[in-house]
């Protein structure tokens, strides 16, 4: 069977000097592991195609089919506040961009495809278990509805890969994005001062993006309010979620306002605004309360980037940029409280009695996801499972009758908590049972099972209470690695 993909490729078209052409690492035997065929389809491709040598070819990166113009990224970045002039894809591939049946436009984007110019040293690869938790959490994190890349498909290379534990099967991971175009990417020309570029970077990312703002007046400064704008309603859902990233860099900020990047990233269970998983975030920089003001920071750091295109006077222009952060911040706190009205069931936002929620969660250790599963019985009037979260449960009381007060229509209430507050989600002792047994036993089992529970969140399944259960108490800590 011949693989044919409609390619339509306005990256490596419009933006010369920003990539590296560049071709996959030839794997000594590419095995397709999953197949997002649902997604596939939805792309306009066929997911038969995909499962032959030729597709997996592609999928691997190592077999490119016509079409395509395989290129490594360029861009900068801050990383835990340190800046890089030059970082890329080390390890990955834009393989091309398709247009969907709907006419929107995709890239397909390789992880773990090989060594490239922009490596820094780096082995270019990557393994089974951190291609797998992107396949599970980036899944889960759509079916959430939150925007993300996507996982199009994992395949494995055939080789092993000396990683922290020892060696461990090497793997590709297949994405889609509605772009990589990143902060960092704008920071790459600016730190250059290459004003022309960048002004061809901003009109790309405009027309792909923001197409009605294709000739605006001041179109840099409004352009970087709608970057904000949806990077505030995306943080927001994180924190609604109770998901923490991990490591937001500017580089892992998109401007598309998707999630992008999901290396040490994990689901908060118990309550504790200081949670990080990442194994070197040791200052807690990323931590899950810092989130909202890591956005604004790397917002800023965009601004700085556009500042020539915003004004050519610089103190004219920083105050534009100031005035459009400082109104994204409203927009984020606007977002966060009705993020969590929603997950109250509440017909507009208390901001009193959010607020004092997360008071009540202080140092109780309450596992956030299941707090809000209890929540429709306690506003029928059994706050059983509700109280016995915390360790003063009588100093719940209070709030609880505030917030049954608040509470209009009980029935309603409770269909809108039903539909927004998730009773599955990628737990981090269930993620990990998943991909030891993918890693060392070779099993999937574990992996698909969780993944069909989280591809459904808010559908009760009989028998599957397990996905629904906190870790149990000797559970060890979860440390999660960037996978490189």
């Amino acid at each position: 069977m011949s693989l044919s993909i409609a390619f339509d490729n306005s990256y490596a078209q419009e933006l010369s000097g920003l990539y590296t052409p560049w071709q996959g690492q030839d794997w000594p035997d590419p095995q397709l592991v999953v197949l997002n065929s649902a997604l596939a389809t939805a792309l306009g491709l066929d997911a038969s195609g995909l499962e032959s040598p030729e597709g997996v070819g592609l999928l691997a990166g190592h077999a490119l089919p016509d079409g395509a113009r395989p290129l490594a990224q360029a861009y900068a970045g801050h990383q835990f506040g340190g800046f890089s002039p030059q970082l890329g894809d080390g390890r990955a591939l834009l393989v091309g961009e398709v247009i969907d049946p709907q006419g929107a436009r995709w890239d397909i984007h390789l992880k773990g495809s090989g060594r490239t110019p922009f490596a820094r040293g780096g082995d270019g690869r990557a393994v089974l278990g951190p291609v797998l938790r992107e396949y599970l959490v980036s899944e889960a994190m759509a079916a959430l509805g939150v925007p993300t890349t996507r996982a199009l498909a994992a395949c494995t290379t055939g080789d092993r890969v000396l990683r922290q534990f020892g060696p461990e099967p090497g793997a590709v991971l297949a994405r889609i994005g509605a772009s990589h175009l990143r902060v960092g990417t704008f920071q790459f020309f600016a730190a250059r001062g290459e004003r022309d570029k960048l002004r061809l970077l901003l009109d790309y990312a405009i027309a792909r993006h923001d197409p009605d703002l294709t000739g605006a007046d001041h179109a840099a400064a409004l352009f970087l309010e709608r970057v904000g704008q949806r990077q505030a309603r995306l943080v927001a859902q994180w924190m609604g979620l109770g998901f923490v990233h991990g490591v937001m860099n500017t580089d892992n900020t998109t401007i598309s306002g998707e999630t992008i990047d999901y290396g040490p990233c994990a689901f908060m269970e118990a309550y504790d605004p200081a949670t990080v998983f990442s194994s070197i975030d040791r200052m807690g920089r990323y931590a899950y309360g810092n989130q909202p003001a890591i956005v604004f920071w790397n917002l800023a750091r965009l601004a700085e980037a556009l500042l020539p295109l915003i004004d050519p006077l610089e103190d004219r222009a920083i105050a534009r940029a100031s005035e459009v952060i400082d109104r994204v911040q409203t927009t984020y706190r606007a977002e966060w409280a009705a993020v969590f009205a929603r997950k109250l069931g509440l017909d507009a936002p208390d901001p009193a009695l959010i607020a004092d929620m997360h008071q009540l969660w202080d140092g109780q250790r309450v596992d956030f996801t299941s707090f809000f599963q209890a929540l429709p019985a306690a506003v029928l009037g059994d706050s059983t499972a509700l109280l016995a979260m915390f360790d003063t449960p009588e100093a719940v009381a209070p709030w609880l009758e505030r917030y049954r007060a608040a509470i209009a229509d009980p029935q309603a209430a409770i269909a809108q908590m039903r539909a927004v507050n998730p009773l599955y989600i990628p737990r981090n002792h269930l993620v990990e049972e998943a991909l030891q047994a993918a890693r060392f036993q070779g099993d999937m089992g574990p992996f698909h099972a969780l993944l069909a529970r989280v591809q459904a969140p808010f559908d009760p399944v009989a028998g599957m209470e397990r996905y629904a259960s906190p870790a149990p108490a000797d559970a060890p800590a979860i440390v999660t690695y960037c996978g490189t």
